[in-house]
């Protein structure tokens, strides 16, 4: 993986938040960046296919129509994702499945119909977006903290069995992150939420990009199975 040399990137859920600064980081680098967006606009400066992570067909057609344009994918950036938080005690079951089934078998699903490529190319960076609650955990997030902790072990796993094909996994597990989400928060809660964070105020999305942009790069080649937090050091040590 050189970074002079343009490649094709997939990012999951790509058309806002952090997803959105993923892709812009990658195309500012020069490479051929594809996203996959299930409701909203389609950015017109990447290329853009309607596809929906919970659905394997939608996931496939959306591969091929990436691979007929630009050939195999090259680094997948799974990103997609949902929250449907409440209390444990009143969260529905539904609630629950919903946010496993996109936020990691979605990833699986996506994972799985990238490495196909990956492996006849004989290399492949595969990115998975997690968060610091993920390890820290989250009051009213039981269902979205177990998926996006479930990410590590996947890693970790495409890591044992694709790590000798010059493939390699890791998870980014960013903190709290400056976007329309917490833009809308009330200013009590994002101060009480920044006395948390020992830098003392919220990321930019772009300071997550660049990150994920350099576990794609030649320079982390040998960087495989790792959970990389970008949070300020508010999950230190978990």
């Amino acid at each position: 993986m050189t970074e002079t040399t343009a490649k094709t990137v997939l990012v999951t859920g790509g058309n806002r938040g952090i997803g959105y600064a993923i892709a812009q980081e990658f195309k500012a680098a020069g490479h051929n960046v594809c996203i996959t967006y299930r409701s909203g606009e389609a950015p017109q400066e990447f290329f853009s296919v309607k596809a929906d992570v919970t659905d394997s067909a939608s996931i496939d057609a959306a591969f091929k129509e990436i691979e007929a344009e630009f050939g195999p994918v090259e680094v997948l950036v799974a990103n997609a994702g949902i929250t449907k938080d409440m209390l444990l005690l009143r969260m529905k079951e539904q609630d629950f499945i919903d946010v496993i089934d996109t936020n990691l078998t979605g990833a699986f699903r996506v994972v799985q119909r990238a490495t196909k490529g990956m492996l006849k190319l004989k290399r492949g960076r595969i990115i998975l977006i997690s968060s610091v609650v993920g390890l820290y955990g989250g009051m009213g997030q039981v269902n979205y903290s177990s998926s996006k902790a479930a990410l590590v072990g996947m890693a970790r796993s495409i890591t044992r069995e694709l790590g000798s094909r010059n493939i390699t996994a890791n998870v980014i597990a960013p903190g709290f992150i400056q976007t329309e989400m917490t833009d809308v928060l009330p200013e009590e809660t994002k101060k009480q939420y920044i006395e948390t964070i020992p830098a003392k105020r919220f990321a930019q999305p772009k300071e997550v990009a660049q990150v994920v942009r350099w576990v794609a790069s030649d320079e982390a080649a040998y960087v495989s199975g790792a959970v990389i937090p970008v949070d300020g050091g508010l999950g230190m040590g978990h």
